[in-house]
C-alpha cells in the first residue's frame, strides 16, 4: 500500500474545516438474536450459534426478540431521544458472503429513536454536546477471516472462512447529525464521543462494549470544506469519507486526524475526494481505500413483509425510563467528589477502564485510595499478563476483602500480592488463602525478639551502632529477621523492638 501524503494538521486546519459524524454499531448482549432463537455467545465454536433463519434458508420466518426492543428503547432514552409511537423494519438489500439471506433486516425510515443529544466532556472539563440524529436496531452480519496474506485482509488472501455465529445478533446503530466547530479538537471530540456511549450502554446493561471483541464499533465519518473570508457564503460540505470498525478508543482518535490530513493535502492540490469506505490499520496508523460507499437509494430499502411494526405502550416506555441509571458523566463527578480524588488520580481509574470495579470494591467496603490501587496497580499487571480482563480475574468483594487484611495489619502488601495470585488461582476468598497457606503477618512479639536475638548475634555491633546515633544501622537486623520470617514479620514492629534493645 503506497503511503498516502499527509498535510501538517495545523497547516490542513487553517486551510480547511473538518466536519465529522459518526456510526456507533453497539451489539446487544441478549440471551438470543435479534430475530431467531439461536444464542447470542461470544466465542462459541465457528458456525455453532445458529438455526435456519440465521442461514437465510427458505420457509423461515423472523420473530423480534423483545428483550432487545427494550434495550433498545432504553439506549434511546439514555441518549435523550423521542420513542417513536411507531417503527417499523425494512430490507437492506446487498449481496456479501457474511450475509447469507442476501439483505440485512434492519430500520430505514421508521427508526426506533430520533433527535437527541449526547453530552461529553474532554479531557481540560470543556463539555460538548453531540446532536444524535437516530438510533435504529437491526442484526449484526457474521465474519469473515481472510486466510494468507500479510494484513488479514481480503487484498492478497488466498480464501476466506466465514463464522454465521454473529449472524442476527441484535444491534442497536446509533448515528449523529454532521459535527461542526470541533477544529483543532475534533480527534479528541470522536475519541470522546466514542467513550460516553460505551460509558452509557455499559451503565445500561445492555452490552459488553468490548470494542476488542466488536461488541462496539465505530464509522467515522469525515470531510472537510474550505474556509472562506468573512461575509462570503459558506460552502457546502466537502465529500465524507467513512472509516469503517475502528476498535479502540485510541484508534478513532487517530483515524480522524489521519483523515483530516490527507484528505486536507488532496484538496489542497486541486484533487477530489472520493466517496467511499476506507479500512484502519492499527499497525501503520494509517487508512486505505474500501469500496465506493453507497447511498441509500442502492440498498433498495423496502419494508420488511414478515414483520409487524413496533408499537411500545406509553407505560412501558415510562417503565424503562424511571429504571435509567445515574448518566455516568454525572456519575464519575460524584465519585470523584466522594472519594476526594485528584484529577490525575480519577484520571488514572477512567484510563484502566476499571471505574465500575473500583466503585463496586469501595461499595463492599473498601477505602477508595486502596481500590484505586490494588485495581490500577496489581491487579491491572496480572491482567496484561495473562492477556485478560482485570474483571475477570477476582471479584470486587474479594479485593475488598484483601484490602481488609492489609488495613488489618494481617497481611503486608507483599504478603497481600501472595494472597491475591491464589485467590486469581482459584485457591478461594482471601482469608481461605491466608490460612491455607499460613501468610498472616506474624504479630507474637516472643517470636520477633527470637527473630530479632539471632540476627543481632550474627551482627554484634549493630546495637553499638544504633546507640551512637548510627540508627539506619538497624535495617540490616530488620532485612535479615524479614528474611527469617519468610517476609511475615511486620518491619515497622520489628524496628520499634529493635531500637527497643538498643536503648535499654
Amino acid at each position: 500500500m503506497a503511503r498516502a501524503e499527509l498535510m501538517d494538521f495545523d497547516k490542513a486546519l487553517e486551510l480547511f474545516e473538518p466536519v465529522m459524524g459518526f456510526e456507533v454499531h453497539v451489539e446487544l448482549n441478549t440471551k438470543t438474536k435479534m430475530f431467531s432463537a439461536a444464542p447470542n455467545v461470544f466465542g462459541a465454536e465457528p458456525n455453532t450459534n445458529l438455526t435456519p433463519l440465521c442461514l437465510g434458508l427458505p420457509g423461515t420466518l423472523p420473530v423480534v426478540n423483545e428483550q432487545a426492543v427494550r434495550y433498545s428503547i432504553s439506549l434511546g432514552l439514555a441518549l435523550g431521544c423521542s420513542i417513536a409511537e411507531s417503527s417499523s423494519f425494512a430490507r437492506k438489500n446487498y449481496f456479501y458472503p457474511d450475509t447469507p439471506k442476501n439483505y440485512q433486516i434492519s430500520q430505514f425510515d421508521e427508526p426506533i429513536a430520533f433527535e437527541g443529544s449526547v453530552q461529553i466532556e474532554l479531557a481540560d472539563g470543556t463539555l460538548i454536546d453531540i446532536p444524535v440524529e437516530r438510533a435504529h436496531m437491526e442484526e449484526d452480519a457474521g465474519k469473515l477471516t481472510h486466510v494468507g496474506g500479510s494484513s488479514g485482509r481480503i487484498q492478497g488472501a488466498d480464501y476466506s472462512l466465514v463464522d454465521y455465529n454473529r449472524a442476527g445478533v441484535p444491534l442497536v446503530e446509533i448515528v449523529t447529525k454532521p459535527i461542526y466547530g470541533g477544529e483543532h479538537r475534533s480527534p479528541e471530540i470522536a475519541k470522546a464521543y466514542v467513550s460516553a456511549i460505551r460509558d452509557i450502554v455499559v451503565s445500561l446493561g445492555i452490552s459488553d462494549a468490548k470494542m476488542e471483541r466488536g461488541n462496539l464499533r465505530c464509522d467515522a465519518n469525515v470531510s472537510l470544506r474550505p474556509r472562506v473570508a468573512e461575509g462570503v457564503e459558506t460552502p457546502p460540505l466537502g465529500t465524507r469519507t467513512e472509516t469503517k470498525n475502528v476498535n479502540s478508543l485510541r484508534s478513532v482518535e487517530r483515524a480522524v486526524r489521519y483523515e483530516i490530513q490527507r484528505q486536507a493535502a488532496i484538496l489542497a492540490k486541486g484533487g477530489s475526494i472520493t466517496q467511499e469506505t476506507r479500512h484502519w490499520h492499527e499497525d501503520t496508523g494509517e487508512t486505505s481505500a474500501g469500496r465506493p460507499k453507497s447511498d441509500a437509494d442502492d440498498y433498495r430499502y423496502f419494508p420488511e413483509p414478515d414483520l409487524l411494526p413496533v408499537v411500545p405502550s406509553a407505560e412501558l416506555i415510562e417503565e424503562l425510563r424511571a429504571a435509567l441509571p445515574e448518566q455516568p458523566a454525572v456519575r464519575r463527578r460524584r465519585l470523584k467528589a466522594e472519594w476526594g480524588f485528584t484529577d490525575l488520580e480519577f484520571q488514572d481509574i477512567q484510563n484502566s477502564g476499571l471505574l465500575t470495579e473500583v466503585s463496586e470494591t469501595v461499595a463492599a467496603g473498601a477505602s477508595p485510595a486502596a481500590a484505586r490501587k490494588w485495581w490500577t496497580g496489581e491487579i491491572a499487571r496480572l491482567a496484561n499478563a495473562a492477556e485478560a480482563d482485570a474483571a475477570s480475574l477476582i471479584s470486587a468483594a474479594d479485593v475488598a476483602a484483601l484490602a481488609g487484611l492489609v488495613e488489618a495489619g494481617t497481611l503486608t502488601d507483599r504478603l497481600a500480592r501472595q494472597v491475591l495470585e491464589g485467590v486469581i488461582a482459584g485457591e478461594g476468598t482471601p482469608q481461605q488463602v491466608v490460612d491455607a497457606r499460613g501468610l498472616a503477618v506474624v504479630s507474637d512479639d516472643g517470636a520477633l525478639i527470637a527473630a530479632i536475638d539471632e540476627a543481632l548475634a550474627a551482627q554484634p555491633d549493630v546495637l553499638e551502632k544504633i546507640r551512637d546515633g548510627k540508627v539506619q544501622a538497624a535495617g540490616a537486623v530488620i532485612g535479615a529477621v524479614m528474611k527469617a520470617m519468610k517476609g511475615q514479620a511486620d518491619a515497622a514492629r520489628v524496628r520499634e523492638l529493635v531500637l527497643e534493645r538498643a536503648s535499654a
